[in-house]
């Protein structure tokens, strides 16, 4: 069945299973989930993966205090699909969202707003809601323009506030955040979010950037309204969604954010020659933004304590997808090490595109300081969280997330049987993992300008002996390249809103792509 016409259907089916399941107010004692979301952010750039220069001290508490996952995978490798595959349990073969595509804002919105999920199509929220959650999402939406079938409100969200638009985020001082469906205006001047230093600017001087700031710094905003909808929400079974902006760029953070990494490491200022906006300590900027980030889950996690809902909320962190690298917006992955050795960057099915942070807490139930090193991945959650909280009746047919929930509560486990991956961005991109083994194939969507480039091979890589996928061994084992190669072709379902060509053909009247 095509993946694209499914997700309703399986909405209504799953509406049998939860009578079953009960709601949450015939189950008393379901615990709170808090998600928490971070945009671009490198595996190895908190300190409980490594991190040596960024300060990260509530995030590596939450480690300590809960299960680190040292082989989970975000849904994609850039924003929109992974937050699909996400809430939808499907992987990016099936999903309906595969790529970014922004300006297509339904009727009275504008041109805000990326391509639109269907109704029906986010199962997690909406099952939530079924079961009796209030649902609130905190952040960056880019699932559908204020108005449509893709609006967070008709996805099953009680409450939304942050952005609607992934490009609108690009800048942390925006002129307004959307409360649902209404504008709220920010104190802030209008300003592009891609824009160079100008050249008649001193780029050593402070005040060469202060037009690249405002007065409203949007993460801070948006978290002060996620801590009011905890308040509001802690005597009931409350689903919070926190999916930040940070440290996606531009590299904006608030002056006494930066002040903490002043003359902390040798600096060049950015001039803005690699998009986004430019900065004159690009690397004290990123490092605030992260400690920032890292202060404001703290602040809402002590909420959690200070209402002695600890014991009672499932926590869950991890990243959409993985850092920039070093090829926009100021960056310094290499100066970080944000992949922490891993090949590649955001955009890529090379595991530092893809290979997320995450950790886990429930006390009481996950065991402090534990690691899982079982491969698991964002369409996983879905069904994983329905069984943590005593609904695994109410999980969808036909997902191809599969529950973690025994792995999570110490229980053994069966290994995934495989791990898939696809994009028709970057050029097209397939990758399978089983076991140790991935395969990968690039070249498979080549722009137009290049679209006589010949599709790639599969290149085959041993994870475990290999981590920076440094030696492609494809030569050396055909049988499991056939083996993955099946994998590749039994799990891609075309769709003609995302063609990969090597894949499909040239499929006609296909929608432009606009980022």
């Amino acid at each position: 069945m095509n993946a694209i016409s499914y997700p309703g259907l399986r909405y209504v089916v799953t509406a049998l299973a939860l009578a079953a399941a009960g709601s949450a107010a015939d189950t008393p004692g379901r615990p709170n989930i808090i998600f928490l979301l971070a945009d671009d952010l490198g595996r190895a750039e908190i300190g409980a993966y490594g991190q040596k220069q960024i300060r990260t001290p509530n995030l590596d508490r939450l480690a300590r205090e809960g299960m680190r996952l040292t082989q989970h995978y975000s849904g994609h490798n850039v924003c929109a699909p992974s937050r699909c595959v996400l809430m939808s349990g499907l992987h990016p073969g099936h999903a309906y969202i595969r790529e970014n595509r922004g300006g297509v804002g339904q009727p009275g919105s504008g041109a805000e707003g990326q391509e639109p999920v269907p109704a029906g199509t986010l199962q997690l929220p909406l099952l939530l809601k079924q079961l009796g959650y209030t649902n609130g999402g905190f952040g960056k939406w880019g699932l559908g323009a204020v108005g449509g079938t893709g609006e967070p409100n008709a996805q099953g969200f009680d409450r939304f506030f942050g952005y609607n638009d992934q490009a609108v985020a690009h800048n942390h001082y925006p002129t307004y955040l959307w409360n649902n469906r209404e504008r709220v205006p920010l104190a802030n001047r209008e300003f592009r979010a891609h824009q160079k230093l100008p050249d008649s600017a001193d780029p050593r001087d402070p005040a060469s950037y202060a037009q690249f700031s405002g007065n409203e710094y949007a993460p801070d905003v948006i978290n002060e309204e996620a801590r009011r909808f905890l308040r509001a929400n802690k005597d009931r079974p409350f689903f919070l969604y926190y999916p930040t902006t940070v440290p996606h760029l531009a590299l904006q953070v608030p002056a006494d954010s930066l002040a903490e990494y002043q003359d902390a490491f040798p600096e060049e200022p950015y001039l803005g020659g690699k998009g986004y906006l430019p900065h004159r300590t690009p690397r004290a900027a990123y490092a605030a933004m992260i400690t920032r980030l890292d202060r404001e889950i703290g602040r809402l996690l002590a909420l959690v304590d200070g209402f002695g809902l600890r014991d009672s909320t499932i926590v869950v962190f991890t990243s959409d997808n993985g850092p920039v690298g070093d090829r926009y917006g100021g960056t310094d992955s290499g100066f970080f090490n944000s992949a922490g050795g891993l090949r590649g960057h955001k955009g890529d099915y090379y595991e530092a595109g893809f290979h997320a942070p995450c950790l886990v807490r429930w006390p009481g139930r996950i065991a402090p300081g534990a690691t899982c090193d079982r491969v698991t991945g964002f369409e996983d959650w879905l069904p994983t969280l329905l069984e943590l909280i005593g609904a695994q009746d109410a999980t969808p047919a036909g997902l191809d997330g599969i529950s973690f929930a025994p792995t999570l509560l110490g229980r053994p486990q069966a290994p995934r049987p495989f791990l898939y991956r696809e994009s028709p961005g970057n050029d097209g991109q397939q990758s399978v993992r089983v076991g140790d083994w991935k395969a990968l194939r690039t070249n498979l969507n080549p722009r137009p300008a290049v679209k006589n480039k010949t599709p790639g091979a599969i290149e085959l890589y041993n994870l475990k002996n290999d981590p920076a996928e440094s030696r492609n061994v494809a030569a050396e084992h055909p049988e499991i390249v056939a083996q993955l190669a099946a994998i590749q072709q039994a799990q891609h379902v075309p769709s003609k809103l995302w063609p990969i060509r090597a894949l499909d053909g040239e499929v006609p009247n296909t929608p432009a792509k606009k980022k």
